[in-house]
């Protein structure tokens, strides 16, 4: 969450690395990769059966990355994003083995109720009585098995000499004799079986697509809020699992999309839906000359469009002053001043976490002097008493459950419970009374959410809208979709409300959600 109660996840958030299942074991040789296809159909597995004597002591570098990293999510309550490419970059692992490894441990992460409910059937005792770090090794080693293109041989024995590095010899006779079981099956037969044993459907593809069953029921809720079909449910729990395309903002008035010497030698596609959105074809923007120098950033297309339509509504009267009321760490406060600044406006951008504050004022260090007012460190449930009326824009991207960016930070889903919302949704009502009451008459309010939870998003805005005669909905989609059009992208499908929700497996986008309001009086 923003700085209110830790970090959250923002739109902008970046994982390095490689696609899912794209990454094969670099000793594998031709007569391997026939064995391998074999094995995985639940063939010739001879050489699964060694004895842990047999096999090796150590495992390479990029899987004991990945196990570190692992224990430091658990452990610390680390973002694997922020904790694996330093780490990379200690231990000098470059190339395919930093993308073995990125794929090893972001796959882990997402899939791991998977691969909990999978290795519950392979372990002779329940799951959550083994060591921590035991139970990280089986992990990797079931993704290894079931998720990448590694030969089931090289799977185990090197998973075997991962744990005897790094959790003991008695336990790594465990692991060997764990994952030939799993190896019995391939993935589509033990997602059968998952599908099988499950007492529903939704419990079902809770278990496979590795959701806990209150997100899955939550998401499924929202998608029914939002006018959307039910069965859509397996789509977008799939879409959370998917490994997200890096986008990038090109922040207006500082570089131009068509400057090739800002983007230097790299493949770029233009964003579907928002004129500023680029997609890399690759994983690694930070050799851009543009990202270096602040020109451009890393941020989700949907949090690109969400921050465009707060500057397309008009507002009645002057507009010289805005406010992201909850800037942390910057990528929608630097876009929202690189537009301010192309109309003579300025940005207030105000954080309540000191920290965050700091990143704020390091993404917004390029914009030209005079368009950013401040960057100033304090609580945003204030400013509205503390500032009545005083600003004409005013964003409110809402610390949230994260449960829209899933895909982008996986180890999310396993950190936050139902009882988060009775925290989270005091602080998004009392957030947005304080835009509302920071807004001028005429001024605008735009309250975001990288959350579809209808408790986090319509809830909010119809609890705080009841206690209020001084403000209106305004049509979100048209806006919305008035802000496509003009940057020659697609018909947007959005459902036929006055809020909009966005959705991974729809718009290809985090689930961002966007509801504009005008104060009247």
């Amino acid at each position: 969450m923003s700085g209110y109660e830790g970090d959250r996840g923002n739109g902008g958030s970046h994982e390095e690395g490689g696609r899912d299942g794209g990454f094969d074991d670099g000793r594998r040789n031709a007569a391997g990769r026939q064995r391998s296809a074999s094995r995985s159909r639940g063939g010739d597995r001879s050489r699964t059966s060694q004895a842990p004597s047999e096999r090796r002591k150590r495992t390479d570098p990029a899987r004991m990355a990945a196990f570190d990293v692992l224990r430091e999510v658990d452990e610390s309550d680390a973002y694997a994003n922020l904790v694996l490419p330093p780490l990379l970059r200690e231990r000098h692992i470059r190339g395919r083995d930093a993308g073995f490894a990125t794929e090893l441990t972001y796959g882990t992460l997402r899939l791991r109720g998977r691969y909990d409910a999978i290795l519950a059937t392979c372990v002779d005792r329940p799951l959550p009585g083994l060591d921590p770090a035991l139970l990280d090794v089986l992990r990797l080693g079931a993704h290894q098995v079931l998720g990448m293109r590694v030969p089931v041989h090289a799977a185990v024995s090197e998973t075997v000499g991962l744990a005897r590095n790094r959790v003991g010899a008695g336990p790594a006779q465990m692991v060997n004799a764990v994952l030939r079981r799993v190896s019995q099956r391939s993935l589509d037969e033990w997602l059968a079986v998952l599908t099988g044993e499950a007492p529903d459907a939704l419990s079902g593809l809770a278990a496979t697509e590795s959701h806990p069953m209150w997100i899955a029921r939550a998401l499924r809720e929202a998608l029914a809020g939002n006018g959307r079909d039910v069965g859509e449910i397996g789509d977008l729990l799939a879409a959370d699992n998917a490994s997200p395309r890096v986008t990038l903002v090109a922040r207006p008035g500082l570089v131009d999309v068509a400057d090739e010497a800002a983007w230097g030698d790299v493949d770029l596609v233009a964003g579907r839906w928002a004129l500023t959105a680029l997609r890399l074809e690759g994983s690694d923007p930070s050799g851009i000359p543009a990202v270096r120098e602040g020109l451009a950033g890393v941020q989700d297309e949907g949090s690109q469009l969400v921050t465009l339509a707060l500057a397309d509504t008009p507002v009645d009267g002057r507009d010289e002053r805005w406010l992201d009321l909850c800037a942390g760490p910057g990528g929608k406060a630097a876009l929202l001043a690189a537009l301010a600044g192309q109309r003579g406006a300025t940005l207030v951008a105000n954080e309540v976490a000191p920290h965050r504050a700091r990143l704020v004022e390091k993404t917004l260090a390029a914009l030209p002097d005079g368009v950013v007012e401040e960057v100033r460190t304090g609580d945003g449930r204030e400013v509205g008493a503390d500032e009545p009326g005083a600003y004409d824009r005013v964003l409110v991207d809402a610390p949230c459950t994260g449960l829209g960016a899933l895909r982008r930070r996986p180890e999310s889903r396993w950190r936050r419970t139902p009882a988060d919302l009775a925290a989270l949704t005091t602080l998004q009502r009392e957030l947005l009374a304080s835009a509302l009451d920071a807004v001028r008459p005429g001024g605008v309010v735009a309250y975001v959410t990288c959350s579809p939870h209808l408790a986090e998003t319509q809830l909010v805005v119809s609890d705080v809208l009841k206690k209020r005669d001084d403000v209106e909905r305004l049509d979100t989609a048209a806006t919305v979709r008035s802000v496509v059009r003009a940057g020659g992208g697609d018909d947007i499908p959005l459902s036929d409300r006055d809020d909009v929700q966005l959705w991974p497996h729809v718009h290809g986008t985090d689930a961002m959600h966007l509801t504009l309001l005008r104060r009247t009086v």
